[in-house]
């Protein structure tokens, strides 16, 4: 068996020991000191004392999808394609979820190292993710949502809720999470693959700021499952897909702008398509609101004169053209709209208002999608023989460190 693989321009050396990579949804890095800070994650405060702990950027747009896609293939959107959980299909003119396989342009690394002869597994917590993560992959690939449904054939596992010792869980909960880590010990106990990730959802998240009692809980959890992976000597790398912020005013009410609604009443504005591409199919802790949103232009439309309205109305942090949100971000420019707006810190943006169904809402609203969610954890249970300060280190490049670049086995105690 190889030594080392190739992919997408980057080198990685195969694992000599089972290598975890964890991608927790929705953890700014707040969360994770709050919870040391409490007392309830001492795995957690040892990983940061022996180990490796950076802040480092995600990709924008701030959200699942692009995130998860860029993690598990080592490049930004503009290489594997996938710059939304939601896009105008311009080929078929309609929108559509950004889950289907067929709009990735990139291979994964999980991928390649299984087929250079090493065993991989992958969980995941939301099955929209289920498919793409495992595109290519010659191993084990099944989500938390739907694993009574995973066979041998489709996901390289049966049985799965006899393996874990767990019913299947809430879409909407913190168990849909704890299931994705029970798995990755469960596996690590049967199965020992060489490389595995896991990434979960970011209910608990929306729902609780850094340090409250149910996000104390959810890191809690956590903590306990990345000390029984160390214990079964596992290196542990874990990073986010995006962070995490209030979208609301003094008084708790959210923030919106409602770009199509602004769109309508603008001079030139008449035939402007808005794209939310934080939707996806759990809509109900978060309404479909995020800060980051494509406008697609009526033809003739004069962008610039709009885009001066736009970044005008209150909450408004950015308005960029195609072109420029693409170098920026490094996003494919063909699957964005003719503007990009992001929103500020505590604003999120909308179409219509009777578009957005928020009754589900029984908490102050989070969310993300912005460049205040920009921020998130870079943490390993093993030193690494690079420096923090030597370049800009993105999550997507968790598993170049966790791979090329973590030191001889340490665990953390």
């Amino acid at each position: 068996m190889s030594a080392s693989i190739t992919v997408n321009g980057r080198h990685y050396r195969l694992p000599v020991e089972p290598v975890v990579v964890i991608c927790v949804d929705g953890c700014e890095c707040d969360y994770i000191t709050q919870a040391v800070e409490a007392g309830v994650a001492p795995y957690l405060k040892a990983m940061m004392a022996t180990g490796t702990s950076w802040v480092g950027d995600c990709v924008v747009p701030t959200f699942t999808n692009p995130n998860n896609l860029s993690i598990v293939t080592g490049v930004p959107p503009a290489v594997h394609g996938i710059c939304g959980n939601y896009f105008l299909d311009t080929a078929l003119g309609k929108e559509v979820m950004m889950n289907d396989p067929a709009y990735l342009r990139a291979p994964t690394v999980l991928a390649a190292v299984a087929d250079a002869g090493r065993a991989v597994a992958v969980v995941t917590a939301k099955d929209k993710l289920r498919r793409m993560l495992g595109h290519g992959l010659r191993g084990v690939c099944f989500s938390s949502e739907k694993a009574d449904q995973a066979t041998l054939a489709d996901g390289g596992i049966e049985r799965v809720l006899e393996l874990v010792g767990l019913p299947v869980p809430s879409v909407y909960s913190a168990d849909l999470s704890e299931f994705v880590f029970a798995a990755g010990v469960r596996l690590l106990e049967t199965r020992r693959p060489d490389l595995m990730y896991l990434s979960t959802t970011d209910y608990v998240q929306h729902k609780c700021a850094p340090g409250t009692p149910g996000a104390n809980a959810f890191y809690a959890m956590m903590d306990g499952y990345l000390a029984r992976m160390d214990a079964l000597g596992a290196g542990v790398a874990l990073t986010a897909d995006h962070g995490m912020g209030a979208k609301t005013d003094a008084a708790g009410r959210p923030r919106i702008v409602f770009l199509q609604e602004r769109l309508d009443a603008l001079p030139g504005g008449a035939g402007a398509r808005v794209i939310l591409p934080i939707t996806d199919p759990y809509v109900v802790h978060h309404g479909a609101l995020g800060s980051f949103a494509t406008v697609y232009l009526a033809t003739g439309a004069d962008a610039a004169a709009l885009a001066r309205s736009l970044e005008a109305l209150d909450g408004i942090e950015w308005v960029l053209t195609r072109e420029q949100a693409a170098q920026r971000f490094e996003l494919p420019p063909e699957r964005i709209g003719d503007l990009v707006v992001i929103s500020d810190h505590l604003t999120v943006l909308g179409t219509r208002a009777a578009e957005h169904d928020l009754s589900g809402l029984d908490v102050p609203l989070r969310s993300h999608g912005g460049l205040s969610e920009q921020k998130i954890p870079l943490l390993f249970n093993r030193p690494l023989n690079v420096e923090a300060g030597t370049r800009r280190w993105r999550n997507f490049d968790i598993l170049d460190l966790a791979l090329n670049h973590c030191a001889a086995p340490t665990p953390a105690r």
